[in-house]
Protein backbone atom coordinates (compact mmCIF):
# COMPACT_ATOMS: atom_id res chain seq x y z
CA UNK A 1 0.00 0.00 0.00
CA UNK A 2 1.49 3.82 -0.84
CA UNK A 3 1.51 6.41 1.17
CA UNK A 4 -0.96 7.81 -0.42
CA UNK A 5 -3.51 5.27 0.45
CA UNK A 6 -2.67 5.36 3.87
CA UNK A 7 -3.16 8.37 5.05
CA UNK A 8 -6.09 11.57 4.28
CA UNK A 9 -5.78 15.06 4.50
CA UNK A 10 -8.93 17.73 5.44
CA UNK A 11 -7.68 21.71 4.95
CA UNK A 12 -8.78 23.91 7.94
CA UNK A 13 -7.11 26.97 6.29
CA UNK A 14 -5.00 29.34 7.54
CA UNK A 15 -2.03 26.92 6.57
CA UNK A 16 -3.62 24.01 8.75
CA UNK A 17 -3.81 20.72 7.57
CA UNK A 18 -5.62 17.81 9.54
CA UNK A 19 -4.13 14.06 8.79
CA UNK A 20 -5.50 10.50 10.09
CA UNK A 21 -4.21 7.19 9.31
CA UNK A 22 -7.12 5.45 7.02
CA UNK A 23 -6.60 1.79 7.97
CA UNK A 24 -6.11 2.13 11.79
CA UNK A 25 -9.58 2.14 13.85
CA UNK A 26 -9.04 2.60 17.12
CA UNK A 27 -9.64 5.13 19.60
CA UNK A 28 -6.19 5.33 20.10
CA UNK A 29 -5.41 6.85 15.85
CA UNK A 30 -3.75 10.01 16.73
CA UNK A 31 -4.75 13.26 14.82
CA UNK A 32 -1.91 14.70 12.52
CA UNK A 33 -1.37 18.08 12.03
CA UNK A 34 1.37 19.63 9.44
CA UNK A 35 1.40 23.78 10.34
CA UNK A 36 2.66 25.45 7.45
CA UNK A 37 4.87 28.77 7.89
CA UNK A 38 6.57 30.98 5.17
CA UNK A 39 9.88 29.76 6.24
CA UNK A 40 9.45 26.19 7.56
CA UNK A 41 6.58 23.71 8.46
CA UNK A 42 5.66 21.19 11.20
CA UNK A 43 4.06 18.40 11.29
CA UNK A 44 2.27 17.73 15.05
CA UNK A 45 3.03 14.14 15.85
CA UNK A 46 3.22 11.51 13.26
CA UNK A 47 1.27 8.45 13.64
CA UNK A 48 2.25 4.68 13.73
CA UNK A 49 4.78 5.73 10.77
CA UNK A 50 3.65 2.20 8.97
CA UNK A 51 3.58 4.54 5.54
CA UNK A 52 5.86 6.81 5.00
CA UNK A 53 4.33 10.62 6.43
CA UNK A 54 6.69 12.87 3.88
CA UNK A 55 6.14 10.55 1.42
CA UNK A 56 2.19 11.44 1.61
CA UNK A 57 2.92 14.96 2.25
CA UNK A 58 4.98 15.28 -1.14
CA UNK A 59 2.79 13.29 -3.17
CA UNK A 60 -0.33 14.80 -1.67
CA UNK A 61 1.05 18.23 -2.71
CA UNK A 62 1.29 19.49 0.63
CA UNK A 63 4.46 20.48 0.87
CA UNK A 64 4.73 23.84 -1.31
CA UNK A 65 8.11 24.95 -1.87
CA UNK A 66 9.52 27.88 -0.51
CA UNK A 67 11.13 31.33 -2.91
CA UNK A 68 12.91 28.82 -4.45
CA UNK A 69 12.57 25.38 -6.14
CA UNK A 70 12.72 23.36 -2.95
CA UNK A 71 10.39 22.64 -0.24
CA UNK A 72 10.52 24.62 2.69
CA UNK A 73 12.42 22.51 6.09
CA UNK A 74 10.28 20.25 7.81
CA UNK A 75 9.85 19.55 11.48
CA UNK A 76 8.63 16.86 13.40
CA UNK A 77 7.39 17.88 16.52
CA UNK A 78 6.18 15.28 19.27
CA UNK A 79 4.23 16.47 21.60
CA UNK A 80 4.85 12.89 23.44
CA UNK A 81 6.38 9.61 22.64
CA UNK A 82 3.30 7.10 22.78
CA UNK A 83 3.60 4.89 20.18
CA UNK A 84 0.39 6.23 18.26
CA UNK A 85 2.29 10.08 17.81
CA UNK A 86 5.58 8.51 18.04
CA UNK A 87 6.05 5.90 15.16
CA UNK A 88 6.35 7.46 12.24
CA UNK A 89 9.16 10.07 13.26
CA UNK A 90 11.79 7.59 11.84
CA UNK A 91 10.81 9.07 8.63
CA UNK A 92 11.89 12.46 9.17
CA UNK A 93 15.31 13.97 9.93
CA UNK A 94 14.17 16.69 11.96
CA UNK A 95 12.52 15.80 14.92
CA UNK A 96 11.94 17.75 18.26
CA UNK A 97 10.68 16.39 21.41
CA UNK A 98 10.58 17.77 25.00
CA UNK A 99 13.86 16.45 27.03
CA UNK A 100 11.73 14.33 29.48
CA UNK A 101 11.33 11.36 26.46
CA UNK A 102 14.35 12.13 24.61
CA UNK A 103 16.43 9.58 26.09
CA UNK A 104 13.39 6.78 25.51
CA UNK A 105 12.73 7.84 22.17
CA UNK A 106 16.52 7.63 21.30
CA UNK A 107 16.85 3.79 22.69
CA UNK A 108 13.11 2.83 21.21
CA UNK A 109 11.69 1.76 24.86
CA UNK A 110 8.53 0.43 24.15
CA UNK A 111 7.30 0.58 27.39
CA UNK A 112 7.29 4.25 27.99
CA UNK A 113 5.71 4.33 24.25
CA UNK A 114 3.52 2.16 25.73
CA UNK A 115 3.35 0.24 22.33
CA UNK A 116 -0.06 -1.76 22.56
CA UNK A 117 -1.26 -2.58 19.12
CA UNK A 118 -4.02 -5.64 17.92
CA UNK A 119 -3.92 -7.07 14.51
CA UNK A 120 -7.94 -5.90 14.31
CA UNK A 121 -7.04 -2.07 14.77
CA UNK A 122 -5.42 -2.10 11.50
CA UNK A 123 -8.10 -3.16 9.24
CA UNK A 124 -6.21 -3.23 6.26
CA UNK A 125 -2.73 -4.76 6.18
CA UNK A 126 0.36 -1.82 5.38
CA UNK A 127 2.12 -4.75 3.09
CA UNK A 128 2.11 -8.35 2.63
CA UNK A 129 2.32 -10.45 6.16
CA UNK A 130 2.57 -7.66 8.23
CA UNK A 131 1.32 -8.60 12.05
CA UNK A 132 0.78 -6.07 14.62
CA UNK A 133 2.55 -8.17 16.94
CA UNK A 134 5.79 -7.07 14.85
CA UNK A 135 5.31 -3.40 15.34
CA UNK A 136 7.86 -1.75 17.28
CA UNK A 137 8.96 2.46 17.32
CA UNK A 138 12.35 2.49 16.19
CA UNK A 139 14.64 4.10 18.15
CA UNK A 140 14.93 7.71 16.68
CA UNK A 141 17.89 10.57 17.74
CA UNK A 142 15.76 13.90 17.89
CA UNK A 143 17.87 16.53 16.75
CA UNK A 144 15.75 19.23 18.67
CA UNK A 145 15.26 18.89 22.60
CA UNK A 146 12.76 20.93 24.04
CA UNK A 147 11.75 22.95 26.89
CA UNK A 148 8.82 25.00 28.27
CA UNK A 149 9.13 28.43 26.51
CA UNK A 150 11.15 27.35 23.70
CA UNK A 151 9.73 28.96 20.46
CA UNK A 152 9.40 27.31 17.47
CA UNK A 153 9.59 29.66 14.60
CA UNK A 154 8.16 29.07 11.21
CA UNK A 155 8.37 32.10 9.65
CA UNK A 156 5.26 33.87 10.20
CA UNK A 157 3.91 32.12 12.71
CA UNK A 158 5.94 30.98 16.24
CA UNK A 159 4.74 28.19 18.03
CA UNK A 160 5.80 28.15 22.15
CA UNK A 161 6.23 24.75 23.63
CA UNK A 162 4.35 24.35 27.27
CA UNK A 163 5.77 21.30 29.47
CA UNK A 164 2.13 19.96 30.56
CA UNK A 165 3.03 16.50 32.09
CA UNK A 166 0.44 14.40 33.91
CA UNK A 167 -0.39 11.72 30.95
CA UNK A 168 3.20 11.21 30.74
CA UNK A 169 6.21 13.20 32.06
CA UNK A 170 7.25 14.86 28.35
CA UNK A 171 3.98 15.82 27.33
CA UNK A 172 3.53 19.05 25.64
CA UNK A 173 1.10 21.62 23.83
CA UNK A 174 2.14 23.82 21.21
CA UNK A 175 0.69 27.83 21.44
CA UNK A 176 0.22 29.66 18.25
CA UNK A 177 -0.66 32.84 20.80
CA UNK A 178 -1.27 35.08 18.11
CA UNK A 179 -4.31 33.01 16.66
CA UNK A 180 -5.10 31.87 19.98
CA UNK A 181 -4.52 27.87 18.73
CA UNK A 182 -3.56 25.24 21.37
CA UNK A 183 -2.11 21.96 20.06
CA UNK A 184 -2.72 20.05 22.79
CA UNK A 185 -1.51 16.40 22.37
CA UNK A 186 -2.97 14.32 24.55
CA UNK A 187 -2.88 16.52 27.77
CA UNK A 188 -6.47 17.52 26.97
CA UNK A 189 -8.63 15.72 23.94
CA UNK A 190 -13.02 15.49 24.04
CA UNK A 191 -12.57 12.38 26.51
CA UNK A 192 -11.40 10.58 29.35
CA UNK A 193 -7.67 12.13 30.29
CA UNK A 194 -5.73 9.15 30.47
CA UNK A 195 -3.43 9.30 33.58
CA UNK A 196 -2.70 5.66 34.94
CA UNK A 197 0.09 4.18 32.05
CA UNK A 198 3.81 4.41 33.35
CA UNK A 199 5.08 7.72 33.75
CA UNK A 200 1.47 9.16 34.38
CA UNK A 201 1.59 11.37 37.86
CA UNK A 202 -2.01 12.77 38.70
CA UNK A 203 -0.46 15.72 40.63
CA UNK A 204 1.44 16.74 37.68
CA UNK A 205 -1.87 16.85 35.70
CA UNK A 206 -4.14 18.48 38.02
CA UNK A 207 -0.92 21.41 37.55
CA UNK A 208 -1.49 21.08 33.61
CA UNK A 209 -5.56 21.56 33.68
CA UNK A 210 -4.86 24.62 36.18
CA UNK A 211 -2.85 26.13 33.49
CA UNK A 212 -5.08 25.21 30.91
CA UNK A 213 -7.75 27.03 32.81
CA UNK A 214 -5.66 30.05 33.46
CA UNK A 215 -5.17 29.95 29.05
CA UNK A 216 -8.69 30.28 29.03
CA UNK A 217 -9.42 32.99 31.99
CA UNK A 218 -6.68 35.17 30.17
CA UNK A 219 -8.62 34.74 26.58
CA UNK A 220 -5.38 32.97 25.01
CA UNK A 221 -7.55 29.79 23.48
CA UNK A 222 -10.20 29.93 20.97
CA UNK A 223 -9.54 26.85 19.47
CA UNK A 224 -8.04 23.62 20.53
CA UNK A 225 -6.74 21.12 18.08
CA UNK A 226 -6.21 17.63 20.03
CA UNK A 227 -4.43 14.74 19.31
CA UNK A 228 -7.29 12.67 19.83
CA UNK A 229 -10.99 13.26 18.60
CA UNK A 230 -12.43 16.60 17.34
CA UNK A 231 -11.30 19.93 17.52
CA UNK A 232 -13.30 22.19 20.31
CA UNK A 233 -13.16 25.14 21.86
CA UNK A 234 -12.25 27.15 24.94
CA UNK A 235 -15.96 26.46 26.55
CA UNK A 236 -15.09 22.73 26.25
CA UNK A 237 -11.59 23.27 27.55
CA UNK A 238 -12.44 25.06 30.75
CA UNK A 239 -14.59 22.60 31.38
CA UNK A 240 -12.62 19.41 31.06
CA UNK A 241 -9.49 21.15 32.84
CA UNK A 242 -11.76 21.78 35.59
CA UNK A 243 -13.54 18.73 35.95
CA UNK A 244 -10.14 16.93 36.12
CA UNK A 245 -9.27 18.86 38.87
CA UNK A 246 -12.50 18.39 40.94
CA UNK A 247 -12.03 14.57 40.41
CA UNK A 248 -8.74 13.99 41.13
CA UNK A 249 -9.35 12.86 45.10
CA UNK A 250 -8.15 9.90 46.98
CA UNK A 251 -10.77 7.49 44.99
CA UNK A 252 -9.45 8.74 42.02
CA UNK A 253 -5.78 8.19 43.40
CA UNK A 254 -6.19 4.50 44.42
CA UNK A 255 -8.46 3.47 41.22
CA UNK A 256 -5.65 4.50 39.17
CA UNK A 257 -3.18 3.63 40.90
CA UNK A 258 -4.29 0.08 40.56
CA UNK A 259 -4.99 0.43 36.56
CA UNK A 260 -1.27 1.51 36.55
CA UNK A 261 -0.09 -1.40 38.04
CA UNK A 262 -2.36 -3.50 35.73
CA UNK A 263 -0.72 -1.88 32.50
CA UNK A 264 2.78 -1.66 33.51
CA UNK A 265 2.46 -5.52 33.70
CA UNK A 266 0.57 -5.65 30.45
CA UNK A 267 2.51 -3.46 28.76
CA UNK A 268 6.27 -5.80 29.92
CA UNK A 269 4.69 -8.88 29.17
CA UNK A 270 3.49 -7.75 26.19
CA UNK A 271 6.74 -5.65 24.80
CA UNK A 272 8.99 -9.26 26.29
CA UNK A 273 6.87 -11.44 23.57
CA UNK A 274 7.55 -9.39 20.81
CA UNK A 275 11.25 -9.24 21.31
CA UNK A 276 11.86 -12.87 21.74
Amino acid sequence: MSALEWFAHKPLGDGIFWIQERFYESGNRANIWLVRGSQRDVVIDAGLGLRSLPDYLRAAGLLAPAEGSEPRPLLAVATHVHFDHSGGLQHFDEVAVHSAEAAALQRGDNYETVTWLSDREVVRSPRPGWRARQFRVPPVRPSRLLQEGDVISLGDRQLTVMHMPGHSRGSICLHDRERKILFSGDVVYDGSMIDWLPYSRISDYVASCQRLVELVDRGLVEKVLPGHFNMFGAERLYRLASNYISQAGICHKVSTCAMRSIASMVLRVTNSRSTS
